[in-house]
């Protein structure tokens, strides 16, 4: 588990976190996704929780970020965060938003997206079982990071991602890289028929992402979906780089909020330009 095909695994110490080789070998960014090891939370937070959001406490959700900010090698005061609600709302920002979210209050809101062209502004949205997306852009040095849930991946939030690259900074699919994270996997992800119908009626390749059907369960395998978004948008395939890893059935190393039944941390997403 340590190395997959696009992610791999990095320790500092207990520390843990995934970086993304396609990424990193251009130079341009630093890309990553965090575990649940090396923090000082406890359980059910152990121990790497960087989630506001959840019952932890403040204190060691802020020693956790300075300990993985030190870790991977960034600056806390250039974070901006995500405010995620399983939308479609991606948001444009740069320098002047360094610090929303951690440091200072954020106006960015109902936002499950965050695109940028500027160095130094570290994207950041949060995770328990949802997809990661990264898009890389290397002809316009720009960079988006969603977070798409099954509501996000119907509403086509990679597509719209990238649709909000071009509208900001000129981004063609053809120049971007794309990482699909660390998130609950199709061998984990039961649904009923209303969320079925709902993929039917979004995608006409719905039929490959879909499985099962027996006592009206259903898997879908949200990777694929995401992928297959992503190729329709006009992304080469072999610019799209997928984790394959499940957060379900490895929570010893990250949290899952459907294996643990919402008593669990959050991990993140982070990307930056350098």
């Amino acid at each position: 588990m340590a190395v997959t095909k696009a992610f791999i695994l990095e320790r500092r110490g207990d520390l843990e976190f995934y970086t993304i080789p396609a990424f990193e070998q251009t130079g341009m960014v630093k890309a990553c996704f965090s575990t649940r090891k090396g923090g000082v939370s406890t359980a059910p937070y152990d121990s790497l929780n960087l989630g506001f959001k959840r019952m932890n406490s403040r204190e060691s959700v802020v020693e956790n970020f300075h300990r993985f900010a030190a870790a991977v090698g960034f600056q806390v005061e250039d974070m901006v965060f995500s405010d995620q609600v399983h939308r479609d709302k991606i948001a444009a920002v740069g320098t002047r938003d360094r610090g929303k979210g951690f440091l200072k209050e954020s106006d960015i809101r109902l936002t499950d997206g965050l695109v940028t062209n500027q160095k130094g502004v570290a994207l950041v949205t949060f995770y328990a079982d949802c997809v990661p997306l990264y898009l890389l852009d290397t002809k316009h040095r720009a960079i988006g990071l969603s977070h798409s849930g099954w509501r996000g991946t119907v509403a086509r939030i990679g597509q719209k991602t990238l649709l909000k690259m071009k509208e900001e900074y000129g981004t063609e699919p053809e120049s971007c890289l794309v990482a699909i994270g660390p998130s609950i996997g199709p061998c984990c992800f039961e649904v009923d028929e209303p969320v079925v119908e709902a993929f039917a009626g979004a995608f006409p390749w719905a039929t490959k992402v879909v499985s099962g059907g027996g006592h009206g369960k259903y898997h879908i395998d949200l990777w694929e979906a995401n992928r297959l978004q992503f190729l329709d948008a006009g992304v080469p395939d072999g610019n799209i780089y997928m984790a394959s890893l499940c957060t379900a059935c490895h929570t010893d190393r990250f949290f899952s909020y459907r294996k643990e039944a919402g008593k669990t941390g959050s991990m993140i997403a982070l990307m930056m330009l350098i």
